[in-house]
């Protein structure tokens, strides 16, 4: 029987990197922006206030994706190499001292990607073993893992009250909605409606009380488009946009039905990353198969799902990185090693960061 579902209602989505700063944005001293180059192996500690870098850190084998911990004391650097890849860490930068500490083995759990911190735990991707999992860095263990049943699961969001995950899977096409459900009677037992003992039967001695509910996981993978990748929760917690890099669609999925409601073309090859702005209002997409001449960039209204500009940041896009004020993003301009700097307002570039060659994922780290 199905089991009844937990946790639904206001979602506030954690998705991995999305705690970024804008040039306009406000900081403090602690605040700082982390930026990923994965040709030169490092991690770049940005003032975000300067755009000057403050600190180059090893961050292991093709880091690929970067999360920091609440507290901000904590980089997690997913070390990637391919979904038949032999790499099985993450490595780990302490921000605080700016060094490199020993990296996580995950033993048979490989081609690490992406990352989200919650709950004060680190979950990530694993594509060669087609699952998520949770590290507890005060145990330094994996206390959690779950098969998708997919190709290349990629990205993940956690939601914050823990109960609801989002991956996408590339070589699938899919979306996995993953949610936390509680089964009645602890999954065991017969059915409801089912008869009881014949009249005149002893009595059933049932030790202790009956069982509760069984929390458990129910995955429902949703068809996007060839190659789905980057994708984001609205804010609201209504929809899920993805980006599907292969055939230069987005896909628009319901998540209360768990249904594609609607698929558009994009003026991007390649298409990336995809993120909301803060209020809802406007998607960014990021195209990696951009060339020097194309659209790198393109802005949509969310409410209309009509194209608001494009924009040629110089080459191929990838990671996206959004000002909680909603002010400015960061778009790392893979192709031609720099991070731009856009205005949100104007939809102008407005600086750039030289952090390293192959510049891709971002994090925002907040010192506590």
């Amino acid at each position: 029987m199905r089991g009844m579902r937990i946790g639904l209602g206001n979602i506030r989505w954690l998705v991995a990197a999305t705690f970024i700063a804008g040039a306009g944005f406000a900081q403090s001293p602690s605040s700082t922006l982390l930026v990923l180059a994965k040709s030169d192996n490092t991690v770049a500690i940005v003032d975000p206030s300067t755009l000057q870098v403050l600190a180059r850190i090893p961050a292991g084998p093709d880091p690929h994706e970067i999360i920091a911990s609440d507290d901000g004391k904590l980089a997690f650097i997913s070390n990637y190499g391919g979904s038949d890849s032999t790499l099985n860490t993450i490595s780990v930068v302490d921000l605080i001292a700016r060094k490199a500490l020993p990296p996580i083995d995950l033993g048979a759990l490989r081609s690490t990607h992406g990352l989200d911190f919650a709950g004060g735990k680190l979950y990530f991707t694993a594509e060669t073993n087609k699952i998520i999992g949770r590290y507890d860095p005060a145990t330094q263990r994996v206390d959690w893992i779950l098969g998708t049943g997919q190709d290349r699961t990629h990205m993940i969001a956690v939601s914050k009250s823990l109960d609801q995950i989002v991956t996408s899977n590339v070589n699938s096409g899919t979306i996995s909605i993953i949610e936390q459900i509680a089964q009645p009677n602890g999954g065991f037992g017969p059915p409801p409606g089912a008869s009881g003992p014949p009249p005149g039967s002893p009595p059933t001695q049932t030790p202790g009380p009956p069982p509760g509910p069984r929390l458990t996981w129910e995955v429902t993978s949703v068809p996007a488009g060839h190659g789905a990748e980057g994708f984001d929760i609205s804010p609201d917690g209504k929809e899920i946009w993805a980006a599907n890099a292969r055939d230069a669609t987005l896909t628009i999925i319901d998540v209360a039905t768990k249904k594609a409601i609607q698929t558009l073309p994009i003026p991007v090859k390649g298409a990336n990353r995809l993120k909301f702005t803060p209020d809802g209002n406007r998607v960014l997409i990021s195209g990696l198969g951009a060339r020097a001449g194309d659209t790198s960039l393109v802005v949509m209204e969310a409410s209309s799902r009509k194209e608001v500009k494009q924009l040629n940041l110089g080459g191929g896009a990838a990671g996206i990185l959004i000002a909680p004020d909603g002010s400015s993003a960061y778009v790392a301009v893979s192709t031609n090693d720099k991070i731009a700097v856009v205005d949100l307002k104007t939809l102008e570039v407005t600086g750039q960061i030289s952090a390293g060659k192959q510049p891709d994922g971002m994090a925002w780290a907040v010192s506590k």
